[in-house]
């Protein structure tokens, strides 16, 4: 059974009319119910719809950029899976969207097969996608991801990286596993570590387990656990505020 088979609801944000005929077409014949905006206005009303399963993004729109349009869509509906569909290729704008929030991207010209190849593949991974989490106890210390920072007591805050905040959000969300190097490098920075040799994530690991050592010396439970040839898991002490779900 394909995933189309399931009936899901694809919004298709593009201003030029040809590309956003193929795109509907395409998705209408394998059996998905379709959107259609045709600026950015249009489609952040699209984008918000409820019963939206996924939602194909031009970024170069009038009346609304489409980054702004992702913003939006994020603010609305944070779970909501979004690809981008551009005819900007470099990387500057892929990671830029992908920071946003995009689950993939598609770079103009394309073909219907490819694009629905990552349809499929981003509603296969995002059928019970995480829910958000702001808040987490460690030890006698308490994690706010919203302020980013760690507090310890009245006296003792540390502060976060917006990086650091979202490598923890994300080990938190995926707690029961293992998270790979190439998936954080992929979905923290928004970069394909195909073949790329980067320490960049062990460096972070560090100074983040670093921060969530007690200040004043009080034995702390191990945060960030290394798993041998997989990545790292956020350690089972780590208690997850139930508000943080809300």
């Amino acid at each position: 059974m394909t995933t189309a088979a399931i009936v899901h609801r694809v919004a298709v944000v593009e201003d030029e009319p040809a590309i956003r005929r193929g795109v509907v077409d395409a998705l209408r014949l394998t059996g998905y119910e379709v959107l259609e905006a045709g600026d950015g206005l249009a489609g952040i009303v699209a984008g918000v719809q409820p019963g939206v399963d996924l939602v194909l993004l031009d970024l170069l729109l009038p009346k609304r950029d489409g980054l702004e349009v992702l913003a939006e869509i994020r603010r609305a509906c944070p779970e909501r899976p979004v690809i981008i569909l551009t005819a900007r290729g470099t990387e500057e704008d892929r990671v830029r969207g992908l920071k946003l929030g995009a689950d993939d991207y598609v770079v103009k010209p394309f073909s219907a097969r490819e694009l629905l190849a990552r349809v499929e593949a981003v509603l296969r991974r995002t059928v019970s996608r995480p829910v958000p989490i702001y808040a987490a106890m460690l030890g006698r210390g308490r994690i706010d991801l919203n302020r980013r920072e760690i507090l310890w007591d009245e006296t003792d805050r540390v502060e976060l990286s917006e990086t650091e905040s979202a490598v923890l959000q994300f080990l938190l969300q995926h707690r029961n596993r293992a998270v790979s190097r190439e998936e954080l490098l992929m979905r923290v920075w928004g970069i394909q570590a195909t073949g790329l040799e980067t320490r960049t994530i062990d460096m972070h690991i560090v100074r983040l387990r670093a921060k969530l050592r007690d200040p004043q010396g009080h034995p702390t439970p191990e945060a960030i656990v290394t798993v041998r040839n997989c990545g790292y898991m956020a350690g089972p002490e780590i208690r997850i505020e139930a508000e943080s779900h809300a």
